[in-house]
């Protein structure tokens, strides 16, 4: 394939069904929406602009590019705050089908918005994911290839969990364009068009704990978010000046990253924007 049909087809890539299978937008729902803007707004450097799911929700923007979405958690969903990961499926309903038929669990929806359908749902070790079906930001190429740098699951066996994303996402699977999945110094990677998405490594244990009733989180299943920052000892301290807490901090060999937790208990983790140039 020629650059220039491949320019064309990710110019024209702006639905669910061109993508199935890759990570198509991360979103945090928090209790407190103006609280998290200005958190993020000032850790991040990010600004906001209103989406298009109503008043409660918003598009966050670096540099002039979307990043995620952030929106306020309805009182009556018990469920907690978090940043959770959507994957692109070309039919909700199937998806959420396969997700209960492999002993995941879809806790909400799949629910209905303007600009398409989508599910909150949890795989076998308690991981929270999201999929969804519809329209995609319009530049959403520009965000895979920039923000977040990467996802990574905690997961009690990548294998495993790769086998589960795999049915109900259709990874690696014979139909074309499906994501490429391989294992590489214990972990499991996902590609597409050789684009790292996504990390799967084995280890997470849902038992563990720091207390008899406080899970660690950082041992739990998770998904984990990574957000690409050009000065990550700096973007620490600004989160810990604004309300949120240091828990991890880690040399890799693509420079530091830190894991952090804003004020309301949603994880994240900030890497060198280096990583990705």
């Amino acid at each position: 394939m020629d650059k220039e049909t491949t320019a064309a087809k990710s110019a024209a890539a702006t639905s669910s069904a061109a993508v199935f299978g890759a990570p198509c937008w991360v979103s945090l729902m928090t209790r407190d929406l103006k609280a998290a803007q200005d958190f993020y707004g000032a850790v991040l450097g990010w600004r906001f602009r209103k989406g298009r799911l109503g008043e409660q929700f918003s598009v966050a923007f670096h540099d002039g590019a979307p990043v995620a979405g952030i929106g306020a958690l309805a009182p009556q969903l018990q469920i907690a705050v978090a940043w959770t990961p959507y994957f692109a499926v070309t039919d909700t309903d199937e998806a959420a089908a396969r997700i209960r038929e492999r002993s995941g669990t879809v806790a909400v929806g799949p629910l209905t918005f303007s600009l398409g359908r989508g599910a909150l749902a949890a795989d076998r070790d308690g991981a929270i994911f999201g999929i969804w079906e519809g329209e995609l930001i319009p530049d959403w190429h520009t965000w895979r290839k920039s923000t977040p740098a990467w996802l990574r699951l905690r997961t009690r066996d990548a294998f495993d969990a790769a086998i589960f994303y795999g049915e109900v996402l259709e990874w690696a699977s014979e139909r074309p364009g499906a994501c490429e999945v391989s294992y590489e110094e214990d972990e499991v990677v996902l590609r597409s068009n050789g684009h790292v998405l996504a990390r799967l490594s084995s280890g997470a244990s849902a038992g563990s704990s720091t207390s008899e009733d406080a899970p660690d989180p950082m041992i739990q299943p998770r998904w984990h978010i990574h957000f690409p920052v050009k000065d990550v000892d700096a973007t620490a301290e600004a989160a810990l000046g604004n309300g949120g807490f240091v828990l991890v901090r880690r040399s890799t060999p693509h420079g530091p990253e830190v894991t952090l937790r804003d004020a309301d208990g949603a994880l994240f983790t900030i890497t060198s924007r280096q990583f990705l140039e």
